[in-house]
């Protein structure tokens, strides 16, 4: 008889500056949505089926999937049996930096070029970098991160990364995006976001699901959700945070938060704060 994994996504303590680490074992259902950050993992256990900007994933165990920053993409697992990972996040900036070490020249333009790959020494740097980050007691000294990042990032620079035009044009809808983009607090109707582009909203409406992968609304609360992360990692109490990036109330951030994410705000402001 098959069991159901304990359905747990956690966000764990990290100890390099603009990087987040997360660790699930869960059998749950990620809608499309997409972040901010360039993501790196591995699946240590199961299986994980996903949409992604760069085609289909099928990703097994010892698998590394990765994430491009504004990538939309969704998350299942092969079965009830559901499906463990582990994850870094990476802020673009620390990305493209070491990008442009390696490189010489600006390096902004770099995408992870595919979804899923078996790398056994990427797995390995991958793993060493986790344990670290995330263990502060065992690794006190920064210069033992900062030599396992510099390995990590120099294996997955130079190895999965390409230096080419991002692949996520935005078509007629930039003007639209960009609206929710500026201010996702406030509250957008289709018909301004239309006007906007110089569409109709029916026409708005399709060319935003196409170009972007989800909905208006379903943006705009994505985008909500991003907005409030960033104030909860900055210390705005849980409830101002949901007010700051325009939710009605906390009840209804935590929803997004957790369909998001996996976790809820509280557990990811214990994680950062």
């Amino acid at each position: 008889m098959k069991r159901a994994p304990s359905d747990r996504v956690r966000m764990l303590r990290c100890a390099i500056t603009g990087v987040e680490a997360t660790a699930a074992t869960t059998a749950h259902t990620f809608a499309r949505h997409s972040h901010d950050h360039f993501g790196v993992g591995i699946i240590t256990h199961g299986g994980h089926r996903s949409a992604s900007g760069r085609g289909p994933v099928e990703a097994r165990t010892n698998d590394v999937i990765t994430v491009n920053p504004g990538e939309v993409h969704d998350g299942r697992p092969f079965d009830e049996r559901g499906r463990a990972w582990q994850m870094l996040y990476f802020e673009p900036a620390l990305v493209f930096d070491a990008a442009a070490e390696l490189a010489g020249a600006d390096a902004c333009n770099l995408e992870l070029t595919r979804p899923v790959v078996y790398d056994p020494r990427l797995k390995k740097l991958f793993e060493r970098l986790f344990a670290i980050a995330t263990n502060a007691v065992h690794y006190p000294d920064a210069l033992v991160r900062d030599e396992a990042l510099t390995a990590f990032f120099e294996c997955v620079i130079q190895t999965h990364a390409t230096l080419a035009p991002r692949r996520f044009a935005l078509g007629s809808i930039t003007r639209a995006k960009a609206r929710i983009d500026d201010d996702p607090s406030a509250p957008h109707t289709l018909a301004a976001l239309a006007a906007d582009s110089g569409m109709n909203r029916f026409q708005l409406l399709r060319a935003f699901a196409r170009d972007v992968g989800m909905a208006p609304h379903a943006y705009l609360v994505q985008r909500r959700v991003m907005l409030a992360r960033r104030s909860i990692a900055s210390g705005l109490a849980l409830a101002d945070a949901a007010v700051n990036a325009g939710f009605a109330d906390q009840s209804h951030m935590t929803r997004a938060f957790v369909r998001m994410f996996g976790v809820t705000p509280a557990v990811y402001a214990d994680a950062v704060r």
